[in-house]
C-alpha cells in the first residue's frame, strides 16, 4: 500500500489492546516469525524513494501511516529513530501519521530542533478502553505536537472522552473493532457514544470497521470479511467531518507547497461506501488494476 511506511517491524505487547494483536496473528499465520523481535525493514527509506524521472514516489500532500506493524516509540527501535526523524524532516511536504501506545517515552525521544512541533507530523495515541484513555490522553495533551488525534481501536470497552475533547487539542478520533484470532466484540452503543461526543465538539470521527464481532440491539454478528466490516461501519452513519485539519506543508526550503502541486487522492466506485474513506489516502491511480 502506498500510504504505509514501516521503517521497522515487530513490537512487544504492552496493554490490553495488544492481547490479540493482528500483527502477531498475521506473522504466525504467514511465516511463523517471532513478532516480538524488532527489525529494521528494507523499506526504511521509502519516503525518500524516487521514480526514474527523479520525482518522489510519495507525493506532496500525501498522508503516510507510520509503523503499522510496530510502534514508532518502541524501545527496541531507539537506535534507528533519529534517522527516521531525519527522513520525516526531509519531507516537510508529506504528512506523517504517528501512532503509539507508549506516549510516556515520547518527550525524551524528540529531535533537538523539535521546538513546539513539526507541521507535517500528526501524533496519535491508542486508547482501547477507559483505563488507557485516562492514562494516555493527559500525556498527549502535554506533548508538543501541532496535530493530535486518538485511535480507539481495537475498541474493547466503553469510553468517554468528552472532558478531553473540550480542551480543543484533539483534531480527529478513529474507531474500529478487533479482528483475527481471539477478537473481542465491539458494541454499537460504544461507537455511538464516541461519535456523539466528537460531534458535540466538532471533532472529526471515523468509524472504520466493525471488527469480527459486532453487537447491536442485543445481537452479536460475526463478520469475517474486512471489506464487509468497512461497508457496515459506513452504513451506520456515525462518521462525520469536524473542523478542518490544516497542515502547513512546505518544500525543503521552507516555502509553502502550492495547492496545485498537492496530491489529489483517487477513489473508485466501491470506495464511496467504505468506512475507511474518511481517512484514506486513496489509491495512486496507477492503472495497474485496470490491465
Amino acid at each position: 500500500m502506498h500510504d504505509i511506511w514501516n521503517p521497522w517491524h515487530g513490537c512487544q505487547k504492552c496493554s490490553e489492546g495488544c492481547q490479540h494483536c493482528y500483527m502477531y496473528y498475521l506473522d504466525k499465520t504467514h511465516n511463523g516469525g517471532d513478532s516480538s523481535v524488532v527489525t529494521k525493514t528494507n523499506g526504511f527509506y521509502y519516503p525518500l524513494a524516487k521514480n526514474r524521472d527523479g520525482s518522489y514516489k510519495v507525493k506532496s500532500g500525501e498522508m503516510i501511516r507510520v509503523c503499522m506493524t510496530s510502534d514508532f516509540f518502541v524501545e527496541d527501535a531507539d537506535e534507528w529513530r533519529n534517522e527516521a526523524w531525519n527522513i520525516i524532516h526531509d519531507r516537510p511536504d508529506v504528512k506523517f501519521f504517528l501512532l503509539t501506545k507508549r506516549p510516556e517515552r515520547v518527550s525524551k525521544l524528540l529531535p533537538n530542533d523539535w521546538g513546539d512541533g513539526w507541521e507535517n507530523v500528526f501524533f496519535n495515541v491508542t486508547c482501547e478502553n477507559q483505563r488507557r484513555a485516562d492514562e494516555r490522553i493527559p500525556i498527549l495533551h502535554e506533548l508538543p505536537f501541532k496535530h493530535k488525534g486518538i485511535m480507539t481501536a481495537p475498541l474493547i470497552g466503553e469510553i468517554t472522552i468528552a472532558k478531553y475533547l473540550e480542551q480543543g487539542q484533539i483534531e480527529q478520533v478513529i474507531c474500529g473493532g478487533e479482528n483475527y484470532d481471539g477478537a473481542r466484540p465491539c458494541h454499537y452503543d460504544w461507537v455511538k457514544k464516541l461519535s456523539d461526543e466528537c460531534k458535540a465538539y466538532d471533532v472529526t470521527f471515523a468509524f472504520i470497521e466493525t471488527g469480527n464481532y459486532y453487537v447491536k440491539d442485543g445481537k452479536t454478528q460475526f463478520i469475517k470479511s474486512k471489506i464487509r466490516q468497512t461497508y457496515m461501519a459506513y452504513a451506520e452513519g456515525l462518521s462525520h467531518v469536524g473542523k478542518p485539519i490544516e497542515f502547513k506543508l512546505t518544500d525543503r526550503f521552507g516555502l509553502p507547497v502550492p495547492q496545485s502541486e498537492l496530491y489529489v487522492p483517487h477513489y473508485r466506485a466501491n470506495c464511496q461506501r467504505c468506512g475507511n474513506r474518511l481517512i484514506c489516502n486513496g489509491c495512486s491511480n496507477c492503472g495497474r488494476c485496470d490491465k
